[in-house]
């Protein structure tokens, strides 16, 4: 009985230890940079603008033909949540709601630090 209940315990402690192998994806993800007191998700905002902008904005997010570029607008991070989530009335082809929440608002913190 010791011996049947041994081996499924070493076998389960096994099995979890070949699963709970770690990620280091989504460690990249998450790094975070303390600027100024503030610490933010860098690596996620940029991840996330890079996905969701560069077809617009280009590879560099500096702009491309009419659209402007996202570096570098001296912009504050809130000015530039609002203008994730609600649209530009200046830059009509900026779609409200493109990216929303948390999301939006770890992309214009990313944006704010870009110089």
């Amino acid at each position: 009985m010791k011996k049947a209940l041994l081996t499924a315990v070493f076998g389960s402690a096994l099995f979890l230890a070949a699963c709970g192998g770690g990620d280091d994806a989504a460690k990249d993800k998450d790094t975070t940079a303390t600027d100024g007191g503030n610490t933010t998700e860098v690596a996620a905002g940029e991840a996330i603008a890079k996905q969701k902008c560069i077809s617009c904005h280009g590879g560099d997010l500096k702009g491309q033909g009419s659209t402007p570029s996202l570096i570098g607008t001296g912009k504050s991070a809130d000015e530039l949540q609002d203008i994730i989530e609600n649209g530009s009335p200046d830059f009509p082809g900026m779609p409200p709601g493109l990216i929303k929440g948390d999301d939006a608002k770890e992309v214009a913190t990313w944006l704010a630090e870009q110089k």
